[in-house]
């Protein structure tokens, strides 16, 4: 009973989550709809698995060729998973089928060796892969077993190692889905590829010893499989709480890649330039849109009828920053304004007036910006003030 019930924890977590991600249509985002296809796959092996390891593996030579399928491409659609948190706007097969192929090419030539061979030869060698030496189609399948385990354990440790390079490089947009400006560590994406990192922790173990080695160890079932139930909680979570919209994402969508050419002579315009940027000077320095904690890239472009592209390349022509930085500017200013005014007020008063909505993201922000502890860069600005 008790190995039944750690059999079935990534199964029912997984399918909460598909519920859950599914389910809250009003906070949808590009990548959250590519991590309810995740946790389907996550909720079709777990189930392939129970089967195997519980009293009902009579069942399991059903699902075996499917569990093939979905555990080869779980890792690279978790890739992708990422790669619409950092750098594509939607998934298109024309992008991201390249990052399926080769999973697809694995699982459909052991398909067709399971085909070509007897069910009944099939069936045994499932539970027993030193049945049936001799025959040819074992032996292929034999083959591809191993070719199987050797390329799976291979992309899981791609997904991991290119995951990483994304948020080494791109790590700031991913965590504009948790928050709407934050120039600090980008600790929620983070969080996201330590998950799969003990997912792969566990899978390497899992393919190393091997399924009928692990069958007669429940202890090796419950160590394994909590670690599986855990990082899919913990990934399902961070999808969950990803806002529908990441309001720092500056990459051309195909609606701006069609503007016509009066828009494009528009915007190359010197005059077009600076009409915007008198229309932000306007909202963040007459206006104080940056006081709003709430506040985001599209926010501007409702003002300013122009499109997030746009902005953000003109933020970063102007002032060679990217929207995050400039906003955040604006707020340190005030901050430093009020504290030459009011030394005493509280970091709780500050982080709420000046938008930064907690004391966590403004001691980032001025880490970030100014490279000192938040107690450390208000001693500087104080003492520098007395000393005038």
């Amino acid at each position: 009973m008790v190995k039944i019930i750690f059999l079935l924890g990534p199964v029912f977590v997984s399918l909460f989550w598909i519920l859950a991600l599914w389910g809250n249509k009003k906070n949808q985002s590009n990548p959250r709809k590519l991590l309810v296809y995740f946790m389907l796959i996550a909720f079709t092996c777990f189930s392939s698995h129970f089967l195997y390891f519980s009293s009902l593996k009579y069942l399991y030579h059903y699902v075996d060729v499917i569990l093939n399928f979905v555990g080869h491409v779980g890792f690279p659609v978790y890739y992708i998973y990422f790669r619409l948190l950092t750098i594509d706007e939607k998934f298109t097969l024309k992008k991201h089928l390249r990052f399926l192929v080769p999973s697809l090419v694995i699982s459909i030539s052991y398909a067709i060796g399971v085909f070509l061979t007897p069910t009944n030869e099939y069936r045994i060698w499932l539970f027993n892969e030193n049945a049936f030496p001799d025959s040819p189609y074992i032996h292929f399948l034999a083959i591809m077993r191993i070719i199987t385990r050797i390329f799976f354990m291979t992309v899981v440790a791609a997904t991991y190692i290119a995951n990483y390079l994304l948020l080494k490089k791109y790590g700031h947009k991913a965590e504009q889905y948790y928050s709407d400006i934050n120039d600090g560590k980008y600790n929620n994406a983070k969080i996201l590829n330590y998950s799969i990192l003990l997912f792969t922790v566990g899978s390497f173990l899992a393919i190393l010893i091997g399924r009928q080695l692990i069958v007669p160890k429940e202890t090796m079932i419950y160590v394994l499989w909590t670690i599986f139930t855990v990082t899919i909680y913990i990934i399902g979570y961070m999808g969950f709480k990803q806002k529908s919209i990441n309001p720092t994402y500056d990459s051309f969508d195909e609606s701006e890649a069609a503007l016509n050419i009066s828009e494009q002579e528009i915007i190359a315009s010197n005059d077009a330039k600076q009409k915007l940027q008198e229309k932000l000077l306007d909202l963040f320095e007459n206006k104080k849109i940056y006081l709003n904690s709430q506040l985001n890239i599209l926010d501007i472009v409702k003002v300013t009828g122009t499109n997030r592209t746009y902005i953000s390349s003109i933020i970063n022509q102007l002032y060679n920053q990217n929207f995050c930085t400039y906003v955040n500017s604006f707020r340190i200013a005030e901050m430093e304004r009020i504290i030459l005014e009011k030394p005493e007020v509280t970091y709780e008063y500050l982080a709420d007036v000046c938008g930064f909505g907690s004391i966590s993201s403004m001691k980032r922000t001025i880490m970030t910006q100014k490279g000192l502890p938040l107690n450390e860069w208000k001693r500087m600005i104080t003492v520098d003030r007395v000393e005038v």
